[in-house]
């Protein structure tokens, strides 16, 4: 496929990096490869560098949270351990001494500056629940306030998709924090500097400067041009700026260990990849229905009902209904998917799987007539629909 010049920037600083700059919150994500030495053991000075990056942020004005990998290396070091544990159990086990050996590493440094670390450890479930996630929304918000940096972390101890994977970890979990903080950025620290034009070991190849919209001439950037599959942590990186691109917020991957890489972009120094915003930025519940949550089922609808939803103005009535897929109740997040399969919304059903099913196709003036009542005239409101 040929690259879309118009959807990224070869040559340096971007013409506005205020989409960054001026964010109030920064969630600053930090990979593992960040973080540790050549034998995978915490790297104490890294960690310390970071530390005091995070402060000199807050001195220039930003409230700062900061989702940290390393649970597992920081374990491995304090445990003697010369390989990563293979078996679950022993991950999780070293991952819940290596959490609490990390926060007290960040701890440290933090106190030189009379600040303090308060840890923060969630699973994807609590953000799935909308009562916890505005709770846990308030209690970060508070934080903020009193001039704490939150450490967040997935819980190793209970969740075991991260310890299963090898790349992307965090990353969709610090594009769900940000989503849910008013006025915020995401920094990813990574082990590259940045999203390359081509494959990083071509010679020729450039970090892009900025990319305006993650389109199909991007995403084919990180895949594999003999298999077609994505390649690596910058596949997920990639997804996680998009969801937050689409929210209206920006975001930005750079080489982790860069000298005060962090402050340097707050001065809007041309440095990574930055994600520019593709709208004005969803209001909490939106970004909450479209981002933070994962769909209990699957709604397909016909050319006209994808068309008007995508236009960001209309509900979802049942005459433009095709197909019903799971066993979702009333309330639920479902996918709107259109005739070609391809996810185009989400938002809370009025209606379960079954209503749904019964109704499809038909106009909004026989609901009642088949239901026996009609306590709503759209599948799913406009009010609670989030465009993909």
């Amino acid at each position: 496929m040929s690259l879309n010049s118009g959807s990224f920037d070869r040559n340096g600083p971007s013409e506005d990096r205020r989409a960054l700059t001026e964010a109030t919150t920064w969630v600053v994500k930090v990979g593992s490869r960040s973080l540790t030495d050549d034998r995978g053991r915490l790297d104490l000075d890294q960690v310390g560098n970071l530390a005091n990056q995070l402060v000199a942020l807050q001195e220039l004005g930003k409230r700062v949270v900061l989702v940290s990998s390393g649970a597992v290396a920081s374990g491995m070091g304090k445990l003697g351990l010369k390989a990563r544990p293979s078996d679950l159990a022993t991950l999780q086990a070293v991952a819940a001494i290596g959490q609490a050996h990390l926060i007290q590493v960040y701890e440290k440094t933090f106190a030189t500056h009379s600040k303090h670390a308060a840890q923060i450890l969630l699973t994807a479930a609590e953000l799935d629940d909308r009562v916890a996630y505005l709770n846990v929304r308030n209690t970060l918000t508070r934080l903020l306030e009193l001039g704490a940096i939150p450490i967040i972390n997935e819980n190793d101890s209970v969740a075991v998709d991260e310890l299963k994977t090898t790349f992307g970890d965090n990353d969709r979990l610090a594009g769900m924090v940000a989503g849910l903080l008013y006025d915020s950025a995401l920094v990813i620290l990574s082990d590259v500097h940045g999203l390359y034009d081509r494959d990083p070991q071509d010679p020729q190849a450039m970090v892009l400067s900025s990319v305006a919209k993650i389109d199909e001439s991007v995403e084919e950037l990180v895949r594999d041009r003999k298999t077609g599959i994505s390649k690596g942590g910058m596949a997920s990186k990639l997804t996680t700026a998009k969801f937050l691109t689409h929210s209206g917020q920006a975001a930005a991957i750079a080489w982790g260990r860069e000298p005060d890489i962090l402050v340097r972009l707050a001065r809007g120094q041309g440095l990574g990849t930055l994600f520019l915003p593709q709208s004005k930025s969803l209001v909490s519940r939106k970004r909450w229905i479209g981002f933070s949550t994962q769909p209990s089922g699957s709604i397909r609808v016909d050319p006209g009902a994808s068309a008007a939803i995508r236009g960001g103005s209309c509900s979802l009535l049942a005459i433009g209904v095709l197909e019903v897929t799971g066993d979702f109740g009333k309330g639920d997040i479902v996918a709107l998917v259109d005739a070609m399969g391809n996810e185009i919304a989400r938002g809370l059903s009025n209606y379960n799987a079954q209503q749904v099913k019964m109704i499809r196709g038909c106009h909004s003036d026989r609901i009642a007539q088949i239901l026996g009542q009609c306590p709503y005239e759209e599948i799913i409101h406009r009010d609670n629909l989030t465009v993909m």
